[in-house]
């Protein structure tokens, strides 16, 4: 959520929201639209990160919205034809059927003039009449603004974490109506891994374990044989509420090899690669830990770390530092040109947070997500 300090001064009547038509393909005639409205979120993330790792490209979003899993609906502010903001809003069509997730994106210069709000409440009522009553929204916060505002701190219902009572986006969420849920830390980390600390973090994870675990390294698709297993092991990780969930999973939902199969399809479908790594008990035979990176489609250079899981029984044996590490050397040996990795986690997720210490990993802000219910209106067209 991006509402901040702006300059060019502007009346309600000036701002007009509409819904974004999706292009069949970037070169057709009625792209521009399209095009200008990825450029706006790529242009916040570079005022708020510093650099546009975390934007979409143009192509990268449009395959994004062909996901069978939720429905995405564009809305953006013009002022004179010209998009200044956009609110994505995603709704799941598998689960959590109540739910719609927004990302609120306004031009720096266009901030604190009543656009987000405008273009926020504009989205509000359309996920209303979808039957939706809960909303979730975040806000971000860069290193350096915890420390220009950390002396007024909001920490948030989970207890743990805080992100700048002070800042403008906090301001702009608390006046809207929204409540802070949680913190994700956000953290980076530069690859390749340096050779010596590949070699010593191996050495430790191998001495914890003792020879009772082996990998298992696959790219893309899961071989057969374990199809079952990864279903088994994510069913068994999501069924606990689990701090050391990197992302935590939603426990609602139950796998089975076919819905990974679906899962695999739809991701190589949007041109993503994901590598992973599993971890075998040699004595029972089943997995119990597993770890996956993904690829962007048209930025190798950028990738992000995404779940880890580690059952609960078998861990203190440094299982997430050894498949964490062979994964980002895998990750190394098939995509040479990714140089940075980026992850979120809890802030009370603290065995993941060091083992990611160890690897290298630095803090680069935080995310603040944010919650809000709305009244129930008894249809739903989802």
């Amino acid at each position: 959520m991006a509402e901040t300090a702006g300059t060019m001064p502007l009346r309600a009547k000036d701002v007009r929201i509409e819904q974004l038509w999706i292009p069949d393909s970037l070169d057709a005639p009625d792209a521009a639209d399209f095009l200008a409205a990825v450029e706006v979120g790529r242009k916040v993330r570079m005022q708020t990160w510093g650099s546009d790792d975390l934007a979409y490209t143009p192509l990268e979003k449009l395959l994004e919205l062909a996901d069978p899993y939720e429905r995405q609906i564009i809305l953006v502010a013009k002022v004179d034809g010209q998009i200044v903001g956009t609110v994505d809003i995603a709704l799941p069509l598998t689960d959590n059927l109540d739910l719609a997730e927004f990302t609120l994106d306004i031009l720096p210069e266009i901030q604190r003039q009543g656009v987000g709000r405008k273009l926020l409440l504009a989205a509000e009522h359309l996920v209303r009449n979808e039957g939706r009553t809960q909303i979730l929204v975040d806000t971000n916060h860069p290193g350096a603004s915890l420390h220009e505002f950390e002396r007024a701190q909001l920490v948030p219902g989970s207890g743990q974490g805080f992100v700048p009572l002070e800042s403008p986006e906090v301001e702009f969420a608390r006046k809207s109506g929204y409540t802070l849920q949680h913190i994700e830390q956000f953290s980076s980390c530069a690859l390749p891994l340096d050779t010596k600390l590949v070699a010593e973090l191996q050495a430790e994870a191998d001495e914890a374990n003792n020879g009772r675990y082996r990998l298992h390294h696959w790219t893309d698709r899961c071989p057969d044989e374990w199809l079952e297993a990864v279903a088994t092991l994510e069913n068994q990780a999501g069924a606990v509420v689990d701090p050391s969930l990197e992302p935590p999973v939603e426990p609602d939902m139950v796998f089975d090899g076919r819905i990974l199969r679906e899962a695999e399809e739809v991701t190589i479908a949007q041109g993503r690669r994901t590598v992973v790594t599993a971890v075998e008990h040699l004595a029972s035979g089943t997995l119990v830990g597993l770890t996956t990176i993904s690829v962007l489609a048209h930025r190798p250079d950028v990738v992000f770390q995404d779940d880890t899981l580690v059952l609960q029984e078998h861990r203190g044996n440094k299982l997430g530092l050894l498949i964490k590490v062979a994964n980002m050397e895998r990750l190394t040996e098939q995509f040479p040109d990714a140089r940075v990795i980026y992850t979120w986690n809890a802030p009370e997720n603290r065995y993941l947070l060091t083992v990611n210490q160890q690897l290298g990993f630095t803090t680069a802000g935080v995310t603040g997500i944010w919650e809000k219910e709305l009244p129930y209106l008894g249809t739903s067209k989802s």
